[in-house]
């Protein structure tokens, strides 16, 4: 758990093949982002690899289910399309579990892209598997490592609303899309193709999932409520 008063911030990681010195390893990865946004903010980053169970929750007061490739189509009830090529069902399955224990135990959890759309997916929710073939949303922004921006308006009377006020700027890196938020809270859509962007669980104390990438795009504001709410969990 924590240590002093800075509380430790579980964030989940790919394992990916990776050219480590002279030798081609599988090595856990993920961007530095992440943490450097967590330490800032407070908070005492630890990596969570795929496979890990959900004992991993007695140990951190807050979980971010960080970004990454695409999750696997049968989650939301759909076979794999042409752009759809790249799915990790070990992965899928432990931070399917990470998210559910979060939720049981109303560990403060923010997810974000991939992390979004999983937890929209096990809540009844369904993606969009290619925004550029998807009718409304050819133009929606960036993917395949192009970052773009766009305008996202937040809904009155949410979380977000409260933490971001009600228009931010976010950044588009992705080109997948939440069509269907399931039993979730719709807490924003992009300004300019009504796209899913935020969704929430209002009777928890803190469950958001964004599709953009705060850590990216400075929304420090967003990091330093999510981990205060886990200092809470801390003490």
């Amino acid at each position: 758990m924590s240590t002093g008063n800075s509380p430790v911030i579980g964030i989940t990681c790919p394992s990916r093949p990776t050219k480590w010195a002279n030798w081609d390893l599988d090595a856990v990865v993920l961007p530095t982002t992440y943490h450097k946004m967590v330490m800032q903010c407070g908070g005492i980053p630890l990596l969570i690899p795929p496979g890990c169970s959900s004992e991993v929750m007695n140990r951190i007061d807050g979980l971010i289910i960080s970004g990454g490739p695409d999750i696997n189509p049968n989650l939301y009830g759909q076979d794999s399309g042409s752009y759809t090529n790249e799915i990790y069902p070990t992965q899928d399955a432990s931070e399917i579990e990470l998210i559910k224990s979060a939720i049981e135990k109303d560990i403060p959890l923010l997810c974000i892209c991939r992390g979004f759309q999983l937890l929209c997916a096990i809540n009844g929710g369904e993606l969009h598997q290619h925004l550029p073939e998807t009718v409304g949303h050819e133009n929606h922004g960036g993917w395949d490592g192009r970052v773009t921006e766009h305008g996202v308006d937040i809904i009155q009377g949410t979380k977000l609303e409260e933490i971001m006020g009600s228009h931010i700027t976010a950044n588009s890196t992705h080109h997948q899309g939440v069509s269907n938020a399931g039993d979730l809270l719709i807490s924003a859509y992009s300004s300019h193709d009504n796209l899913i962007e935020a969704v929430e669980i209002e009777e928890l104390r803190f469950c958001i999932g964004v599709q953009w990438h705060p850590e990216r795009i400075k929304h420090t504001n967003l990091y330093l409520e999510f981990i205060e709410t886990a200092r809470g969990s801390s003490l």
